[in-house]
């Protein structure tokens, strides 16, 4: 199994950037991927970006791209997630997750991270 510890959320204004980090411990070395959702208050959790952990190959959400950068550190197990010009509506709890294959859903989460975005 692997353990997930999200960091680096916090309040920022509107325009402004964060970086998310997740540090993975554990099962690292099977690793198929590893994603970053996030859930506003009553609404569902939603997908933001992904990266596989070989590859690097990326993936995001319609709403994030071009503002977000997810990337990873393997030698550190690290992920992060780069948010950029951050917008009220990105308020959120963001969740890491990680995976050990593409054919399975996000099964391994992290404990999540409040990220707030003033107006």
């Amino acid at each position: 199994q692997v353990q997930l510890v999200e960091s680096g959320g916090g309040l920022v204004q509107a325009g402004g950037s964060l970086r998310l980090s997740c540090a993975a411990s554990g099962r690292t070395f099977s690793i198929y991927s590893m994603g970053w959702f996030r859930q506003a208050p009553g609404k569902e959790r939603e997908f933001v970006a992904a990266i596989t952990w070989s590859g690097g190959n990326t993936y995001y959400a319609d709403s994030v791209k071009g503002r977000f950068t997810i990337s990873r550190d393997n030698a550190k197990n690290t992920v992060y997630l780069q948010m950029n010009s951050l917008k009220p509506e990105d308020t959120a709890v963001y969740y890491c997750a990680a995976r050990y294959s593409g054919y399975v859903e996000y099964d391994y989460w992290g404990q999540g991270t409040q990220v707030t975005v003033s107006s």
